[in-house]
């Protein structure tokens, strides 16, 4: 949201946040805050505005002697006021933006108004700080607090009641009043009394613990001396375990009782992280101290504060865990990056928060780099890329930075600079709290790969140097006590970015920032080529797909320049080529001869030597494969056009992951023999990486169902899958008897998860599962045996479940109205079954980690349901949805639940899951649900355009109107998430299914009367200056019309008579108007002679009643279309008259 410069005229030196009534039974808390605020001219002001939500203020004091008076104003409480009628997305989207500018801290708004009381005016004098004092408290908050409390039945409790603050970005006035903006920074004093048994955590260093007089209760005193701004203090009150790092003792863990072994194996990796960043940027860590602390039912998986990050509990796991150990560790990585920029280097506003969301993520990247490998990275680069590209092409591109236009000097010469895009969303981008939270996690990874591409452009040890000048500049403001002109140091901007790359690297990457940082969008190639004998020369032509089809949503047209790498005969040569027309063509030179036939070892792009049978390539060509964009330097989508046989040597012999997955999914168009040997060899290649492995696992299997269904013999080339997991795994003697588990070797280990899924998605030609398949399945259940094995199989067999429900196809006919029984389920149906079953009662028993069998299991129901095996019903999944089931396994059977949802399309589920939406416990799985149903939405009706949809009803539109207006107030993600849910379902203008509302004026329909200040847009707001109370909106509403009637076409007419009359050499007169007007104009001249003809007929026939019909003649003024005009009030029909429907 807006600003550069704060309008505010003072400034925040120091708060002190006091809370000393912490009942964590009743969910309520009482506290104290106390401001230092230094005016920064010696301009009086009157009003001193805060952000406070849900807080009850009871008494403001300013240097603890004058009482203030005070206004609580808090428009987004209710976004569209006065009984809002339309339902229009639109709207909404507008009147939200409008309270949070109501409000927002960057331009000296907030929902607290303090007036400084005239004998106090004295107190403010510029540079001289003085002090207002707020008491408040909190009583069972829906937002800001979580407070997890058992219930209390007189039985014991597995859970202990903890509470931690949690919020979406910016939401720390949810728990105590603040200026809750990135950019105002100040330092701390935190105090917070709790019971004997608790521990509370929170922000700065720990000063003292001190104890009542009766022993019962104990405060704690935190000091945080680096200016910190107020999103970015927490806390956390529990029955935490501590764990001191025995190496590092500035590092403290914080756990629940249960969960402290877990807790001592994972704390290794933060203090291997910590190193890492202190060697990488060449600077010690920002805080004298970093506590961490895990707790249940998080709001998200990681929540970074100053010194303090709280987390998920489900990343803790034991040393027998391997699929967790990566997930752990790149999120600790991640969440000590995130005190580097986010939490000591702060934001600007919102604007810039791709700069600390992209600089934390490139660092998290670099600690993915150093420890997992170079393949893991560039793999997870791919990942994040596919993510952006498919999200731009879907909803539209991602402006970073959309506070300002593109300078005109990105492209020089004749070519014109990108303009600024409209906004294409459905949600206003100038505020986080309006913002889609898919919007803002796509955003996030597209920040990352912009500033890996500035890595490539300036190169690795500038781009470390920026950061340590950025840090160094950082920490010399932050010892400055008091010195606020000098704490700005301490937030990054778009601008003060590219100035400080300017300074340290001397290269103005201005130009750059224009391109990808204000400019939405990513460049989509398509790459075809021949190969010219004569000339030696490849003939290349790129073109871009950019306009207005859907095909080219979210592109843009990309100039500048770009790599094509040529593997040749002769080793990997890159040719760079400036783009600067659609389509660009190039033609690049060869370096090798062409060699018919002949093996010899061909130099890669590494240096490596390797033999090649060139038998398959083009005895004229000496080009083996092309490549685009090798580096990854661009945020694009390629599509390349290249024979088949060109694949086969890309992903046989190219060292490059990303290179061998994509030969790997092209390879699949060409269902040859040829490819299926191609993608045998790498499969069986010890030495390929095993996410290509993987990958190859699946491709094998598409290629080999795509032989089958056309019919061509496999022949005896290449590997089955089969065959070669009884090679890997299969004991010596019997290959079908599994040997005993041992995942010492992780690449064995993955491809022992994917290569049964891979099997069970083998189909014959009659689109059905072999024989053979299930009975191998059924094997490796039989036969699993991890009683040798140091590490857990739950996965493993997790993924067992997950490839039985691969098997799984279609029923050829559905069984409605029957009953289902076991004798009528078929034999494999049966045996999945009793597999489920089998573990769903072991799970019980012997529950696993995360409960990743009971996931598994309830997927391969679902999956049973889908295909028609299995009745469609919810039963099953009601009570694994249930608050109390642990997360993994709720998210699955929701999952479940909304798939059964938008095929079968019962209001029992909808009202189950809308229950779950409006008063489950857990935030994140609110967040979840409603993800989902945004992704697999019920039914879809654009407005006007019914969906003839049972669940599409008035009921529905308003019990989510309701919600993201006003209900969940206090959670801008969950108002978030309900209104992309609502856009889904209804489109962006009034649901089609309120057809019985009260029409509305065209003009000034749900919106406030023009005429009233701008400063009482809601009507409730007091405008201290004035002294004027505003009064509510005028609403001008035709509720006396029939339903029928259009009011847009009746105004419409009755200006086109009132221009006749009074001007009648008017463009309405003499025919001159739009379409639709004139149309109307005909209409009713149309209707006005037919209606003329037969009073005369009338009046020819009954002489006795002339009277009374030239009574019926009025004047032109009236309204011959049957409605009378008062102007004093809305229309109403004429008496006597006809209805507008017959006279249009």
């Amino acid at each position: 949201m807006k600003t550069e410069k704060s309008t505010r005229p003072y400034k925040l030196c120091q708060q002190i946040l006091s809370l000393t009534g912490i009942n964590l039974q009743r969910q309520t808390l009482i506290g104290y805050t106390e401001l230092h605020l230094v005016p920064t001219s010696d301009a009086q002001f009157r009003i001193i505005s805060l952000n406070c939500k849900q807080c009850r203020v009871y008494k403001v004091v300013i240097n603890d002697n004058f009482e203030a008076q005070f206004q609580y104003f808090d428009p987004t409480l209710e976004v569209c006021q006065l009984d809002f009628k339309k339902r229009s997305a639109e709207d909404f989207s507008a009147s939200h933006q409008t309270a949070l500018r109501l409000v927002d801290p960057d331009n000296n708004a907030g929902e607290l108004k303090i007036r400084i009381p005239p004998e106090a005016s004295y107190l403010i004098i510029k540079d001289r700080p003085f002090r207002v004092g707020i008491e408040f408290s909190l009583e069972q908050p829906n937002g800001g607090i979580h407070f997890v409390s058992p219930k209390v039945d007189g039985a014991p409790t597995e859970k202990p009641s903890q509470m931690f603050t949690f919020g979406w970005q910016n939401s720390s006035r949810l728990w105590f009043p603040c200026i809750d903006s990135f950019a105002e920074v100040c330092t701390w004093k935190l105090e917070f009394t709790v019971d004997e048994s608790l521990t509370a955590v929170s922000c700065g260093d720990l000063v003292e613990v001190v104890y009542t007089p009766d022993m019962r209760r104990k405060t704690f005193y935190y000091s945080q001396t680096v200016p910190t701004a107020a999103p970015n203090i927490a806390l956390a009150v529990g029955p935490f375990e501590v764990y001191v790092d025995p190496q590092m003792h500035e590092v403290t863990h914080f756990c629940l009782p249960p969960l402290l072994p877990l807790l001592k194996h994972v704390a290794k990796y933060f203090r291997e992280a910590l190193q890492f960043y202190e060697e990488t940027l060449g600077s010690r860590f920002v805080y004298s101290s970093y506590k961490v602390v895990f707790v249940d039912e998080a709001y998200q998986d990681i929540s970074s504060f100053a010194s303090l990050t709280i987390m998920s509990v489900n990343f803790l796991h034991s040393y027998v865990q391997i699929d967790q150990t990566y997930i752990t560790r790149q999120a600790l990585a991640n969440a000590i990056s995130q005190q580097y920029f986010s939490s000591f280097i702060s934001r600007q506003n919102w604007n810039d928060a791709w700069l600390t969301f992209g600089i934390a993520d490139y660092l998290g990247g670099l600690y993915v780099k150093k420890f997992f490998g170079n393949n893991e990275y560039r793999y997870h680069i791919m990942k994040e890329m596919e993510a952006v590209v498919e999200y731009e092409q879907k909803h539209g591109g991602i402006i970073l930075d959309p506070s300002q236009s593109p300078s005109p000097t990105v492209f020089p010469g004749s070519v014109p600079p990108p303009k600024a895009i409209e906004n294409q969303f459905h949600f206003p981008l100038d505020s986080v709290h309006t913002v889609s939270p898919e919007y803002v996690e796509v955003m996030r990874k597209k920040a990352h790969l912009i500033i890996r591409m500035l890595e490539l452009r300036i190169g690795y040890q500038m781009l470390m140097q920026v950061f340590n000048k950025q840090l160094s500049l950082a920490t010399a403001a932050a010892k400055k006590e008091f010195a606020q002109d000098q704490w700005s140091s301490m937030l990054i901007s778009t601008e003060g970015f590219t100035k400080a790359i300017h300074t340290v690297t001397g290269k103005d990457m201005a130009a750059f920032i224009d391109q990808w940082v204000h400019v939405a969008g990513h460049a989509k190639f398509t790459m075809k080529f021949v190969f010219n004998r004569k000339r030696n020369t490849v003939e290349l032509e790129l073109h871009q797909d950019v306009g207005l089809s859907n095909s080219a949503l979210g592109t843009k047209r990309y100039m500048g320049p770009l790599v094509v790498a040529l593997q040749e005969l002769d080793g990997t040569f890159r040719h760079t080529l400036q783009i600067e027309s659609n389509p660009a063509k190039a033609d690049l030179t060869c370096h090798s001869k062409s060699r018919k036939n002949k093996k010899k070892k061909i130099p890669l792009f590494t240096g490596e030597e390797v033999d090649m049978d060139l038998s398959a390539m083009d005895p004229d060509s000496p080009v083996l494969w092309i490549r685009m964009d090798p580096d990854m330097s661009l945020i694009r989508s390629c599509e390349v056009h290249q024979p088949d046989f060109q694949w086969q040597y890309q992903l046989k012999h190219e060292r490059d992951i990303v290179a061998q997955i994509e030969a790997c999914r092209a390879l699949e168009r060409f269902p040859t023999k040829q490819t299926r040997l191609a993608i045998s060899e790498v499969l069986i290649n010890e030495q390929a990486f095993y996410r290509v492995r993987t990958e190859c696992c699946f491709g094998l299997a598409k290629v080999t169902n795509m032989l089958v269904m056309s019919g061509l013999p496999l022949g005896p080339i290449g590997v089955t899958l089969t065959s070669y997991f009884q090679s890997l795994f299969g004991s010596i003697t019997c290959k079908h008897i599994i040997k005993q588990n041992n995942f010492d070797n992780l690449q064995h280990y993955f491809l022992q998860k994917a290569l049964p899924v891979a099997i069970a998605t083998q189909r014959t030609q009659y689109n059905v599962a072999p024989t053979e398949v299930m009975n191998f399945l059924t094997n490796l259940f039989k036969y699993n045996d991890n009683s040798k094995n140091r590490f857990t199989d739950a996965y493993y067999r997790a993924s067992l479940l997950e490839a039985l429900g691969e098997t799984v196809s279609p029923v050829a006919t559905a069984m409605i109205g029957t009953q289902t029984s076991s004798d009528s389920l078929s034999r494999e149906t049966r045996e999945i079954l009793e597999e489920v079953s089998r573990a769903l009662n072991l799970e019980k028993l012997m529950p696993c980690y995360k409960y990743v069998i009971t996931v598994a299991a309830l997927k391969t129901v679902r999956r049973l349901q889908k295909n028609g095996h299995l009745p469609s019903k919810s039963d099953l999944f009601y009570s694994y949805a249930e608050h109390g089931q642990f997360l993994d396994v709720r998210l699955a059977a929701l999952e479940c639940i909304v798939q059964i949802l938008q095929s079968d399309k019962k209001r029992e589920d909808m009202e189950f899951l809308l229950r779950i939406v409006e008063t489950d416990p857990e935030a994140y799985v609110r967040h979840c649900l409603v993800r989902m149903m945004v992704r697999q939405p019920p039914f879809k009706s654009d407005a006007g355009r019914p969906s003839y949809n049972q669940l599409d009803s008035e009921a529905l539109v308003n019990r989510l109107w309701g919600l993201m207006n006003s209900q969940i107030c206090n959670d801008a993600r969950l108002r978030c998430d309900i209104h992309d849910l609502y856009v889904t379902l209804y489109g962006r203008r009034r649901p089609s299914c309120l057809h019985n509302a009260p029409l509305f004026s065209p003009l000034f329909a749900n919106m406030p009367s023009m005429k009233r200040p701008a400063s009482s847009t809601f009507g409730s707001r007091l405008d201290f200056e004035r002294g004027i109370k505003s009064e509510p909106p005028q609403m001008i509403m035709e509720e006396t019309l029939p339903e029928s009637t259009n009011i847009l076409d009746v105004h419409s007419i009755q200006q086109i008579k009132q221009d006749n009359i009074s001007n009648p050499n008017s463009p309405a007169a003499s025919g001159m108007l739009d379409g639709r007007h004139s149309g109307l104009e005909e209409m009713y001249r149309s209707q006005k002679i037919k209606r003329k003809k037969e009073k005369k007929k009338k009046s020819k026939k009954h002489k006795h009643k002339k009277e009374r019909a030239d009574s019926l003649e009025r004047p032109t003024t009236a309204t011959d279309g049957g409605l009378s005009s008062d102007s004093s009030g809305p229309l109403t029909p004429g008496k006597g008259s006809i209805d507008i429907d017959d006279s249009l």
